[in-house]
């Protein structure tokens, strides 16, 4: 990676915890919690990263989240992923984590985020990494599930900042999860999507009005209806953007063909983020080097991306500020 990109402060925004499960910590943890694996080796576990679409991707993705059944897993999964983020001058993350993954195995609410949260507070002790953590709903499953884990998630939610969806987008439209992040924001929670990845624009107009998103995860599907990205520019509308992910799951044929540098171009707040990394082939730095290599980002580009992410996080003003100061002396320092 380029020296430059590699020291770059950095704010990662739209990073499931679970898509970090790199396959050597599978293994590991599969033999301690005696879990069988369908592959023999951790190189089989690569070669079965070549993905047709998303949901070919969360097939293997919900298969490796059977290893994790004890806070401890738990605990090593988020710390594996914050130790490499500090490797890569990540300064704040906000952490997805899809506890129905977990539960629905019958792992209790309270083993998955306490190890998680845990991990979260050494990072910030030992790593210089602030941090916070957004439950994110399945939407393949049904609103009565979904409802079910946000009453599970309320006697923790000091720890948790925000409520978010994701897993199979096509044929689960946000409307079927707008009483749930009614109830959400009533209790204080922000609220994200996912929207526009595989989905249509529709989504994210969804996303928008009715579940009251202040930021959306991929979007890269807006800029198909020229009124919503008018929308997304007026009022500054965080999009979480993964490279490699959009990608790797087919959404662009190759990087080359990302839209990343034309919606950043329009005046869209654009993020550059890894989403599930050990699955995508890098981190949020490797996304930015990949987006760099193959779409001509000049070091402005790269400036106003970096910058994007830090004024959209879930942070008070003071602090973003702070951080965005760090990355002003970053890039006045590089020249």
């Amino acid at each position: 990676m380029d020296p430059f990109l590699q020291g770059l402060p950095k704010a990662e925004l739209h990073i499931h915890v679970e898509g970090a499960l790199e396959p050597d910590l599978m293994f590991a943890l599969a033999e301690r919690n005696r879990v069988a694996l369908p592959f023999r080796s951790v190189e089989e576990v690569r070669r079965a990263y070549v993905f047709q679409n998303l949901q070919s991707f969360l097939d293997i993705y919900y298969a490796g989240c059977r290893v994790l059944l004890r806070e401890q897993d738990f605990y090593d999964l988020t710390w594996a992923y914050l130790r490499r983020s500090a490797a890569q001058n990540v300064r704040h993350a906000e952490i997805f984590f899809d506890p129905q993954s977990h539960t629905d195995r019958g792992v209790p609410f309270e083993v998955v985020i306490s190890g998680i949260h845990r991990a979260l507070t050494d990072g910030g002790r030992s790593l210089g990494i602030s941090s916070k953590l957004i439950l994110c709903f399945l939407r393949h499953l049904s609103f009565e599930s979904a409802m079910d884990t946000f009453r599970q998630a309320l006697p923790f939610q000091e720890w948790i900042v925000g409520v978010g969806l994701d897993s199979s987008e096509v044929g689960h439209p946000p409307e079927k999860f707008r009483a749930v992040f009614d109830a959400a924001r009533a209790e204080g929670f922000l609220t994200v999507a996912h929207a526009g990845e595989e989905g249509p624009p529709e989504y994210i107009w969804q996303a928008l009005d009715l579940l009251g998103a202040s930021r959306i995860d991929h979007g890269v599907r807006c800029i198909e209806d020229p009124r919503l990205v008018d929308r997304l520019v007026a009022e500054q509308v965080p999009l979480t953007v993964c490279p490699l992910s959009n990608v790797k799951l087919r959404v662009f044929r190759s990087m080359a063909e990302h839209n990343l540098k034309r919606l950043l171009d329009r005046g869209v707040r654009v993020t550059v983020h890894s989403d599930d990394p050990a699955y995508f082939g890098g981190y949020i730095g490797e996304n930015f080097q990949a987006a760099q290599d193959a779409l001509g980002l000049s070091r402005a580009d790269v400036h106003r991306l970096a910058g994007n992410a830090f004024q959209a996080a879930f942070l008070p003003a003071t602090e973003r500020q702070r951080l965005a100061g760090e990355l002003d002396a970053y890039m006045q320092a590089a020249g």
